[in-house]
């Protein structure tokens, strides 16, 4: 394909990320840290891993600051995106979005059912766009962190994947 993508060497981007849970501290945060160790291993940076609890204005207040932040190109956030509980990810999320990405759950949950069998539809992940950040919610688990990254993120984080990803929006 020509002139669409750049060829040359890989951009990284500035990640956020950002882990939801009543009980999870740094040192027992498996999730976030996998995201954040898989970021930084493709060559991103990880610009501030936070932990905040399920609640739906502590999440609009972390996601916003990122959101209103230009330095930073995308938000991955683990947790809260169950049925039971105080699970209120996808509550708290989808009014800030511009743009939703329906195809991100679509293609999560496609893998996930692979992985996990019909348990996958109890997933609410969801991703968007909003200020020119990305934003993509996850499972809190740490097979999900893996499963979002490993097949979906790591690609479409990075501006060489052909026919298209969401890196190209950053290029410089």
């Amino acid at each position: 394909m020509s002139g669409h993508f750049n060829e040359s060497g890989f951009v990284p981007l500035n990640i956020a990320v950002l882990t939801i849970s009543d009980t999870r501290t740094e040192e027992t945060d498996k999730s976030g840290l996998i995201l954040k160790e898989r970021a930084e291993e493709a060559g991103h940076t990880v610009v501030e891993k936070a932990i905040v609890k399920d609640d739906i204005y502590e999440m609009r207040a972390t996601f916003s600051r990122w959101i209103a932040d230009p330095d930073v190109h995308a938000v991955i956030s683990t947790g809260g995106t169950g049925i039971t509980g105080r699970d209120s990810t996808p509550e708290a999320i989808a009014p800030l979005l511009e743009k939703s990405i329906e195809g991100f759950g679509e293609l999560f949950r496609a893998i996930s059912l692979e992985e996990i069998g019909p348990s996958a539809i109890q997933s609410r992940a969801i991703a968007g766009l909003t200020n020119q950040t990305l934003i993509f919610c996850v499972p809190g688990s740490s097979g999900a962190c893996k499963t979002a990254w490993d097949k979906i993120l790591k690609s479409q984080l990075d501006h060489r994947t052909h026919p298209c990803n969401f890196a190209q929006m950053f290029r410089a």
